[in-house]
């Protein structure tokens, strides 16, 4: 793996950027600033996901739970509940699978509302996460977000989430396979997939962006040689340079 260019490639990007790369069976791992909190967009979804299988875990979360989508509860842009009828009932596990295969905001509210944000913090921090990967609000909260209340992560906590995810660390086996699936079934993939599935190659991932901010982020395992954990992160970037180097990092890490 060439991490000297991997690096070049980063230190040549505006804005703040946090880059973790670590191949999972030589230990090889390449760290850009990725020990500094940077605004999560969707990637704060990761923590909202393993809180929920948890509770399921515990007996205190059913997954088959209906629930009725109101207008109040619609949140704009990424995902599919927002545009359906009002009153359309899904169920809890249904808000978990679209808040990560569509990045759908008005079912990661939801799921907040029922986990509440220090119990999804609690549990990132028993997993090992650090202070700067937090949920501290819902989405689309533009009274919160004026005052600097927002959501963050770090790449290495991601990285970390992501290795404890692949090797069946997070609640149980059966549920680390289960948000590993939800991963893989991504419909999001203009970015860390981009060169990979021309040639074959698959990932399980999770994107989040918020473009006015130049937040641009992707993060997954690439199942390449060896599975290899990818985390991008972007604020304050030029969106498409950030982007075009996510795409080719993503490449590079593949093919060693």
């Amino acid at each position: 793996m060439n991490t000297q260019l991997m690096l070049s490639r980063l230190e040549a990007l505006a804005g703040h950027i946090g880059f973790y790369l670590r191949d999972t069976v030589t230990g090889e791992t390449l760290r850009f600033h990725a020990d500094e909190p940077i605004v999560a967009a969707s990637v704060i979804k990761l923590t909202v996901l393993a809180e929920a299988f948890r509770r399921r875990e515990a007996g205190q979360l059913d997954f088959a739970e209906p629930v009725t989508i109101r207008p109040e509860d619609k949140k704009p842009s990424c995902g599919a509940l927002t545009y359906l009828h009002d009153g359309l009932t899904v169920t809890v596990g249904d808000l978990a699978e679209l808040m990560i295969i569509l990045s759908d905001n008005t079912a990661t509210n939801l799921l907040i509302d029922r986990l509440g944000t220090e119990a999804i913090n609690r549990f990132s921090a028993e997993l090992g996460l650090s202070p700067g990967t937090q949920c501290r609000r819902k989405l689309f909260m533009p009274e919160l977000a004026a005052r600097g209340i927002t959501n963050h992560v770090t790449a290495d906590d991601i990285g970390l989430w992501l290795e404890k995810l692949l090797r069946g660390g997070i609640v149980s086996p059966q549920a680390s396979a289960e948000m590993l699936q939800m991963l893989r079934d991504q419909r999001l993939n203009g970015k860390m997939p981009f060169h990979l599935a021309p040639r074959g190659i698959r990932c399980a991932h999770k994107t989040g962006e918020d473009y006015s901010d130049g937040i641009t982020h992707d993060a997954g395992i690439i199942f390449a040689d060896h599975p290899i954990v990818f985390v991008f992160l972007a604020e304050g970037a030029s969106v498409p340079e950030a982007e075009r180097a996510l795409q080719d990092l993503a490449l590079m890490a593949a093919e060693g």
